[in-house]
């Protein structure tokens, strides 16, 4: 992608450095020098999906907005519930989070980058409703393994939009 400068944007990195991965968390707390006093747009790098993430926002009262979706066959038991537009750690049905969020440079306060992961977090601030979300049933796939990787490849490769 390099600086972006061909898709008329611009990039900037945010290394972690020599040794651990700090996570989505700690990755994040790391970069918040770079991604202002506004909302910003995270997608995890193993994910695709047809979502339009212009309409994404951060309603005024939450820190964090998740892009949920129904429950892929290799994480059926999902990881939050969504009521009224709030999520929720607890309760029926679940959904599993899509790696896709908007969030608000406070509900990272007092972080520190060191390795921590994104949805402890995210559970701290649930119970105060301050994690809104949305249920999204476009296409989305994790791609986060060799197969799922080749599954994708093929579909695309072979232009049908077809899984098999």
């Amino acid at each position: 992608l390099g600086t972006g400068e061909h898709w008329g944007l611009r990039i900037h990195y945010s290394a972690e450095g020599q040794g651990r991965a700090l996570e989505t968390g700690g990755g994040i707390c790391k970069a918040l020098p770079l991604l202002g006093d506004g909302p910003f747009l995270v997608i995890n790098g193993d994910v695709f999906t047809d979502l339009d993430y212009a309409g994404l926002q951060l309603p005024a009262h939450s820190l964090g907005h998740l892009v949920l979706v129904d429950n892929p066959d290799h994480h059926p038991g999902g990881d939050f519930v969504l009521k009224q537009g709030r999520v929720l750690e607890r309760g029926q049905p679940k959904l599993t989070f899509s790696g896709i969020g908007v969030y608000h440079p406070r509900l990272f306060q007092g972080c520190e980058a060191i390795p921590f992961p994104l949805a402890p977090l995210l559970r701290r601030h649930m119970p105060e409703g301050r994690i809104s979300g949305e249920h999204f049933e476009g296409y989305w796939l994790d791609v986060g393994t060799p197969e799922r990787y080749q599954l994708l490849d093929r579909m695309l490769s072979n232009g049908t939009g077809n899984q098999s």
